[in-house]
């Protein structure tokens, strides 16, 4: 520390925190009986397991490999005594996580989740008694942090946990395999689908049973999220790293995308950023249909461990708390989630413990990373957790800096704080998990991982023990009923019927917890499902429309479109729930969407549900909406973005034509887009050239020749021009079978762009469209009229101002045949039926 120029100290004193009122710190242990603490969890003893970074990065201080170290208060006096070594491997390198259950230790060190089974139960691993098992492999990012975390065991008995954007291919049990990567890690495997069809990008949140099957995304494209904190509800909060720009903390609804990469996973957000966006807004693109908000963003910092306090000696104060570590800011951050309409908030930070109240931050990316002046710059929380006994556990890293794989404590020591209320007497209780009222006794304690060792012998006793847990249900404590909910699930028809009642619970976080664990159970969610999208609460719909993600068409259509029937239009929660619901069905519900609808005008409602949804059949849509001059100017611009996300020639076409639109604001932008997406998900469709290449089209300005075919001298003429934002001045055109007629043409658009009027026969619309954008750059020569029998006649493309009559002979077969102007991207808006009798 010499070197730091820094007080000679290895740890924080523990009076000189700032914490809420009423509460006190005291410390429970410190090194020399364990070194750089990564990550811990307790078991149902009260002891303390640490994992260890001695040889992060370039340190490697321990030759023999890092270490899971459990440490121990055995005189009861709120300070460890002892400490001794669980498992020590050569191939541990900083390993970030350590969950205990029961008599499985379960350690994150990539590529490998490893489970131990302490056979004797005596705390340490020895070889030929205890087991071994790599569980999960295939985790890139060996003494990265960007890695694998750790393990928290959820209220349905599954582990949960989450990698970073180092990405991943692993492989479950029985052969369910994710593909995650991106930009910085895994990029060989980023945008390939993984077995359920989807793509998963960077950082993703994961749970698995127990027996390394049935593993399931939750979450995705996430920078460094480094642990997750599971309520026995069975919501997931995260925190988020991204060094200097804008860390958060966030409730992550399920199969949500947190947006740190375009959805390839292959440009970063600075490659996408627009001019107007703030970091926090472009970063975790907050502006792209599919990606869900991205919580509290509170800038510069490196979070690390995080828990979720539900009930103990805190409870009256604490109860449903989320508390995150921050070691660039010296400090762990508070909140109480709130519901806002289908979402849960973290709008209230609140400052729960901190070495550094004054704000004066040091020895971090975003902060100056020499400029480390005292004692309280030192305390680097690296995780959080709660005990047994109700008391909140914090592990200092203490170091100097932190972010950018650095280090500078050079005896690499490190405490572990316990807070809880000023003089309370606490204590670990004990519990007989042989009998129903000690497996109770063990589901009801404060710790997650201590109460799995209740969970898990209730759920195998079968429906002898209904009584005792149905008697939870009248908990004053929400998440203590939410426990018994998740085990009465699993105990046969008898349980599932008390779960289905709570379906009908005045609370609705309760009727969401039934919900769940039914369908954890896949038990009657058709008809569940169909009944909750009447639910009075936007939380319970958005579970139900989430509940539709994997549900083919036919089965999801009418709840999908009861969940659609009640969008306010501008609950951003609900409306990525309900796109979600809505995966690889997207243009079906569109189309039953835009076939009910009663208006023709722009409503948030309709419009918000075709913004979210994007479908390639939508763009004329949006098209109409971006350039429609009266509508605001924030409207135009969501449109632009859902187009742009558009991977298909016909958004490219679409965005082509908005920057040539009259709205000065609009068109910019759009040509940003072009910019910005002809560098990716529309290289292969000449946008860019499209833009920048008018000039060279084919004799736009020819006059026409004078002279009336023969046969058209005195026949009725049909008179079309074109209105402002792309549109025909008129919708139909009727004429008889075999008739001839002169349809004259004016293009009196005020925007100034080219067009035509061609005559196409019935239903051929899309494919003449297509056509039209596959001749590229070359259309330009020939006034992108393709020649495939689709396209019986049409006008040239003619210049504003300009009129052209188009003679032609009306087909002999009756039908609604559709005039269209082919120009790319015109197409999509520009068109009409010519009804044939």
């Amino acid at each position: 520390r010499t070197q730091q120029n820094l007080p000679d100290a290895d740890h924080y004193p523990a009076d000189e925190f700032v914490l809420p009122e009423g509460l006190e710190v005291n410390l429970w242990a410190k090194s020399p009986l364990f070194y750089n603490p990564t990550n811990m969890d307790i078991d149902y003893k009260g002891r303390i397991w640490v994992a260890e970074g001695r040889n992060y990065r370039g340190k490697r201080t321990q030759p023999e490999g890092d270490r899971i170290v459990v440490l121990e208060d055995k005189d009861g006096d709120g300070t460890a005594d002892s400490s001794h070594v669980f498992v020590q491997e050569k191939t541990f390198i900083s390993p970030l996580g350590v969950a205990v259950v029961d008599n499985k230790v379960i350690v994150s060190q990539p590529p490998d989740l490893i489970v131990y089974t302490d056979v004797n139960r005596n705390a340490r691993f020895e070889e030929g008694v205890d087991e071994r098992e790599i569980l999960l492999t295939g985790f890139s990012g060996a003494n990265h942090d960007h890695s694998l975390h750790s393990v928290t065991v959820g209220p349905n008995g599954q582990y949960y946990f989450n990698h970073g954007n180092k990405g991943s291919q692993v492989t479950d049990k029985e052969g369910w395999q994710l593909n995650a990567g991106s930009f910085y890690g895994m990029k060989q495997v980023s945008g390939k689908p993984s077995s359920d069809g989807q793509i998963y990008t960077g950082g993703v949140a994961l749970r698995v049973n127990q027996d390394g099957t049935g593993m399931r995304p939750i979450g995705h494209n996430f920078r460094n999220s480094y642990e997750q904190a599971v309520s026995s509800l069975g919501d997931v909060f995260q925190n988020d790293n991204d060094d200097p720009q804008a860390c958060r903390t966030t409730w992550l609804m399920e199969y949500g995308n947190l947006g740190f990469t375009s959805k390839n996973g292959l440009r970063n957000w600075r490659a996408d950023q627009m001019p107007d966006q703030t970091t926090a807004v472009a970063e975790w693109r907050q502006e792209d249909p599919g990606v869900i908000p991205a919580g509290d963003v509170y800038g510069g910092g490196s979070p690390t461990g995080i828990a979720f306090y539900e009930n103990g000696i805190m409870e009256d104060r604490f109860g449903g708390y989320v508390i995150s570590c921050e070691p660039a800011r010296n400090v762990l951050f508070g909140y109480h989630p709130q519901a806002h309409g289908a979402g849960l908030t973290l709008t209230k930070r609140d400052i729960f413990l901190t070495s550094n109240p004054k704000k004066n931050f040091a020895g971090a990316d975003f902060s100056g990373r020499g400029s480390v002046k005292g004692l309280m710059h030192l305390f680097r929380p690296s995780d959080v957790t709660i005990g047994p006994d109700g008391a909140i556990y914090v592990a200092d890293w203490f170091d100097a800096v932190v972010g950018g794989h650095g280090t500078r404590d050079v005896g690499q020591t490190g405490a572990i704080y316990r807070i809880a209320p000023r003089g309370a007497t606490l204590s670990i209780p004990r519990f007989d998990l042989a009998t129903t009222e000690g497996q109770i006794d063990a589901l009801k304690s404060p710790s997650p991982n201590v109460r799995e060792l209740g969970r898990a012998r209730l759920a195998a006793s079968g429906q002898k023990v209904i009584p005792s847990v149905r008697a939870l249900l009248q908990n004053p404590n929400r998440f203590i009923r939410g426990r018994a909910i998740w085990i009465l699930a699993k105990l046969g028809t008898k349980g599932l019927e008390i779960v289905e009642e709570q379906l009908n619970d005045k609370d609705p976080q309760i009727r969401i917890c039934a919900f769940r664990a039914l369908r954890h159970e896949k038990h009657r969610i058709l008809e569940h499902a169909s009944s909750l999208a009447k639910d009075s609460s936007p939380l319970v719909r958005r579970e139900v429309a989430l509940a539709m993600r994997y549900l083919p068409f036919d089965t999801s259509r009418d709840i999908l479109l009861e969940i659609a029937d009640r969008y306010d239009g501008k609950d951003r929660y609900y409306l990525e729930a309900f796109g979600i619901g809505c995966t690889n069905k997207e243009d079906k519900i569109y189309q039953v969407l835009k076939k009910r609808r009663q208006s023709s005008g722009y409503d948030p409602v309709y419009g918000g549900l075709v913004w979210r949804l994007q479908p390639a059949s939508s763009i004329s849509e949006l098209m109409g909406w971006a350039i429609d001059g009266g509508l605001e100017d924030s409207i135009r611009r969501s449109m632009l973005f859902a187009i742009s996300l558009i991977e298909a020639p016909q958004a490219a076409w679409a965005m082509v034509e908005v920057a040539r639109s009259q709205s000065e604001k609009t068109a910019a932008l759009a040509e940003l887009f072009i910019d910005k997406r002809d560098q990716g998900i529309w290289n292969a469709y000449n946008a860019k050239s499209m833009l920048h290449g008018r000039k060279v089209i084919s004799d736009f300005s020819q006059t026409q020749n004078e002279s009336v075919p023969e046969g058209f001298e005195n026949v009725r003429r049909i008179k079309i021009s074109v209105l402002p934002g792309l549109k025909f001045n008129t919708n139909q055109i009727s004429a008889k079978a075999g008739e001839k007629v002169a349809i004259d043409f004016l293009n009196d658009d005020p925007s100034g762009m080219m067009h035509n009027l061609a005559i196409i026969t019935p239903g051929s619309s899309q494919t003449v469209i297509d056509a039209a954008i596959s001749m590229g750059v070359n259309g330009f020569e020939k006034n992108f009229i393709p020649e495939i029998p689709e396209l019986l006649d049409s006008t040239p493309q003619i210049g504003a101002g300009m009129e052209y009559t188009l003679y032609f002979s009306v087909p002999q077969e009756p039908g609604d045949y559709h005039f269209i102007c082919t120009y790319p991207g015109h197409g999509l808006i520009m068109q009409g039926i010519f009804s044939v009798k």
